[in-house]
């Protein structure tokens, strides 16, 4: 089920995707290609900073579709304000020329990105990722994960020994760390709630629980900071 998108006769659902690119061409290229799918709708498209974070509040957007470029104005700090917006409402998904396995990746997750992508991805890599996202879940690109991950396993820096010495985590009731972790292994709310034989309204409360304990604001942080608290292999 799509929490956020729109029902329309029938009981059809619409994604309403906003497209975020300073290049023309690839704003007309993605909207050519979003437009072909029945179950989504391009509400917009936009170049500057200033014009996404303004129809980000006039279009109201299920998913932000957001290409990030070195040395642009469509950055990093974008990322941060699109999701401390107090009118975001939209799943954030970043495409990343390059995405190499270094901090940039890392800060991308914890700024709150609920997707990212490898500039090269394909067709059907990107339209799965926007309605995952839609779904409350998290996506990230197979090459995206694969080099994430080695950097990780290879870094085994001070932000994983941070997390496990976090005191927080031990505020954490049995039901809570179970549910962190199934969230991040990829399971939406509904798909928890069928797996530990609960209420969805309760896993939600858990999960509404475990973010005000752990400082965590959406889906993405709460994956990373498993994996980092080694809760996750």
């Amino acid at each position: 089920m799509f929490p956020a998108a729109r029902r329309h006769g029938g009981g059809s659902v619409t994604l309403r995707v906003l497209i975020c690119d300073e290049r023309p061409l690839v704003s007309d290229g993605l909207t050519d290609l979003l437009r072909t799918e029945p179950d989504m709708q391009v509400v917009g498209c936009a170049d500057t900073e200033p014009l996404a974070l303004n129809l980000l509040r006039t279009t109201s957007p299920d998913v932000l579709l957001a290409g990030l470029r070195h040395g642009g104005t469509i950055g990093l700090d974008f990322v941060r304000r699109v999701m401390s917006s107090d009118d975001r409402e939209a799943a954030l998904v970043v495409y990343a020329p390059g995405t190499k396995p270094d901090d940039r990746v890392d800060d991308i997750l914890r700024a709150g990105a609920a997707g990212v992508l490898a500039a090269g991805a394909g067709r059907d890599e990107l339209l799965m990722a926007i309605r995952a996202v839609a779904r409350g879940q998290a996506m990230l690109s197979p090459t995206v994960a694969r080099r994430l991950v080695d950097w990780y396993r290879a870094k085994g820096g001070p932000n994983a020994e941070d997390a496990r010495r976090d005191p927080a985590i031990d505020e954490l009731t049995p039901r809570e760390r179970e549910v962190l972790t199934l969230t991040a292994t990829g399971l939406s709310a509904e798909e928890a709630a069928q797996r530990m034989f609960i209420r969805l309204a309760t896993v939600r409360t858990h999960l509404y629980r475990v973010r005000c304990k752990l400082q965590l604001r959406d889906r993405a942080q709460l994956v990373t900071y498993a994996y980092q608290a080694g809760l996750m292999t």
